[in-house]
């Protein structure tokens, strides 16, 4: 053993150094490594909680690390979206009538967001960013271009369908939080209308805005969307 001389005369060990090499290793950083945190801090914690400074926590640096992978919050939510897309089916053989499916594709989208609240609000101003999106966007405009609509036309629908699915999912999703208005607050405020100054809400009733699930409700604005697509886009 070595020994050293205190300063009062005594013997004693000296203190072995601690390697470095005994801490783990951090893994590298990546625009994947850094999404599947995102994914992790989502599922756990729910899409609010998403900030750089969580994520650099959440991957043990600096917020200025991932600005080197990642520009800013949007990207990362441009980002983050694309890979919960890859969750969807996106596939089409043919078989499955275009109208069909082109409704169950809007209907999958709208619940994925949905089933996020901070992303579905996100989506509303972001721009998803990566394959999957793409992969969506080429689906919807192959069934169109199967029901004999112009390009333009299509592109265009495509743009109002998923607006109007990111819209409503966005909706539905902030009245499922503890602190989003109940469905009765929209009732009491339409039943509120007088026949004097509201002749047409009073005779029309609460009902007609309120009744139906959100699931039934987008799928009856998906299919005017599209009636109304065929009327403009077809030669």
């Amino acid at each position: 053993m070595f020994v050293t001389i205190n300063r009062y005369g005594g013997d004693m060990a000296r203190p072995e150094p601690i390697s470095r090499r005994d801490r783990p290793a951090k893994p590298p950083l990546s625009r994947a490594a850094i999404l599947d945190a995102a994914v992790a801090i989502v599922q756990r914690d729910g899409a609010g909680a998403l900030t750089m400074r969580r994520l650099a926590t959440e991957l043990d640096t600096g917020p200025a690390s991932l600005y080197v992978y990642v520009r800013n919050t949007t990207e990362l939510n441009a980002l983050l979206i694309d890979r919960y897309l890859s969750e969807l089916d996106l596939s089409w053989d043919g078989r499955e009538a275009w109208r069909d499916r082109l409704q169950r594709v809007v209907d999958d989208y709208a619940a994925l967001l949905a089933s996020q609240p901070g992303l579905a609000t996100a989506a509303l101003t972001t721009w998803p960013d990566g394959h999957h999106y793409l992969d969506l966007l080429e689906l919807l405009m192959r069934l169109l271009a199967a029901a004999g609509v112009d390009t333009e036309a299509a592109a265009r629908g495509v743009d109002l369908l998923l607006q109007h699915a990111t819209a409503s999912a966005a909706e539905w999703a902030a009245h499922a939080t503890p602190a989003g208005q109940e469905l009765a607050d929209l009732t009491e405020t339409l039943e509120s209308a007088t026949a004097e100054r509201h002749p047409t809400l009073h005779a029309a009733g609460a009902a007609v805005f309120t009744s139906g699930t959100p699931e039934e409700r987008t799928r009856w604005a998906t299919t005017a969307i599209v009636n109304g697509i065929l009327e403009s886009g077809r030669g």
